[in-house]
């Protein structure tokens, strides 16, 4: 069911170095966002910019590397950052669905790929060096509508591909979901989980590319209908009584669920465990935005911190930078921190042998890679490029 390509560590968490004499392994790695704009809200600063949104966006993205780093079971269930995100976009893509839907969906699809390919020559080459020989589904590299080919040897870089596809679907079918969901906007939205409880007690997609789709999509549907509510203010006219007491039922099914069927999955790690995924995420990303228009959160206390404000814009405007180079950061900070074994100063004074040493210098290496490769996303949105926004 696709089950690693929402996120999953692939063979466990990455393995911090070993000094020489060991053999050191190799990080073996397993959701962002395609968007770095948010919606004018009563409490976005200046520039129709949300920063209630932009934050839980940059949050998201660090939680998603600090998975990745640690492999957590756990992290799901503290922040769900892919019902995030998919909540988040929605709400944009209803935002700019008040415009011509062609015009749309150009814009959303010119402003992923670019940042896609270049990301993906990278990912291509390294694999054809590593003795890959593609077939026709190379297609899936120019455009994701599936999960792109790859070996084993680039499977921990180009999984996180099955996040930027299921984001194209959404976009692609959202002219049409919003027209749906305006019919009845309540009833559209707890439908929308119904696709994925089939998926799991009636009929299970079958195991490819076709089958990765629809579960993702399942799983996150509620979460991209819950950002058209919120852009809509549906959410806004709802009683907070009905609203807080599904989202806890919702929280719990979910967490019982995950918790209760360990066995089948081998792990209580929402990013395994579809149908816990869908309802945890529905019930935790309901009271994020439900919240946001009950008590007008607005987080406009972030421009007092410069400091902080700065990396949550930076964290936005790159958003999918970070998120495609962070495994590949990961992956290179090993035998990066490999090399520091050879300096006896290193060695004895720095924390070589510690997964919290390789998740600093891996963001320093995402740090490099936004300097190096961001300036593609200004590229695709049209913008002057630069270093940093």
């Amino acid at each position: 069911m696709g089950s690693h390509r929402r996120g999953a560590a692939v063979g466990g968490r990455p393995q911090v170095p070993r000094p020489p004499g060991d053999v050191a392994d190799t990080a073996r790695l397993p959701r962002v966002v395609p968007d770095g704009g948010a919606p004018p809200s009563r409490g976005g600063r200046a520039g129709g910019r949300d920063r209630y949104f932009d934050a839980l966006r940059a949050v998201a993205l660090v939680r998603v590397v600090t998975y990745h780093t640690f492999g957590w079971a756990w992290a799901g269930m503290v922040f769900p950052s892919m019902g995030i995100m998919f909540a988040l976009a929605g709400t944009l893509m209803a935002k700019s669905l008040e415009r011509p839907a062609a015009k749309v969906l150009r814009s959303r699809v010119r402003r992923l790929l670019p940042p896609f390919w270049f990301w993906g020559v990278f990912v291509v080459v390294a694999m054809l060096v590593h003795d890959w020989m593609p077939g026709w589904q190379i297609v899936y590299w120019v455009v994701p509508l599936g999960d792109p080919p790859g070996n084993a040897w680039g499977e921990q870089a180009w999984e996180v591909v099955w996040y930027l596809r299921t984001y194209l679907w959404f976009v692609l079918l959202s002219p049409l979901l919003l027209k749906l969901f305006r019919l009845a906007p309540v009833p559209v939205l707890l439908l929308s989980l119904v696709p994925v409880t089939v998926f799991h007690f009636l009929w299970a997609p079958p195991d490819d590319r076709f089958g990765s789709t629809l579960t993702d999509l399942a799983i996150f549907l509620f979460c991209w209908v819950l950002g058209f509510a919120h852009r809509d203010g549906v959410l806004r006219r709802l009683r907070p009584g009905p609203v807080v007491v599904g989202s806890l039922a919702a929280l719990v099914f979910g967490s019982w669920f995950a918790f209760s069927h360990q066995a089948e999955f081998g792990t209580y790690d929402l990013d395994e465990v579809p149908l816990a995924q869908a309802f945890f995420s529905a019930g935790f990303v309901t009271l994020l935005m439900y919240a946001k228009e009950r008590f007008s959160v607005d987080f406009a206390w972030l421009a007092r911190f410069r400091r902080l404000d700065r990396i949550v814009t930076v964290f936005n405007a790159r958003a999918v930078t970070v998120y495609l180079w962070h495994e590949i950061a990961l992956i290179l900070a090993v035998p990066l921190i490999d090399q520091f074994w050879k300096v006896p100063a290193f060695e004895k004074y720095l924390p070589l042998g510690s997964q919290w040493f390789m998740f600093g210098v891996g963001w320093v290496l995402i740090g490099a890679f936004v300097l190096l490769c961001g300036w593609v996303e200004d590229v695709a949105a049209k913008r002057r490029p630069r270093l940093l926004p």
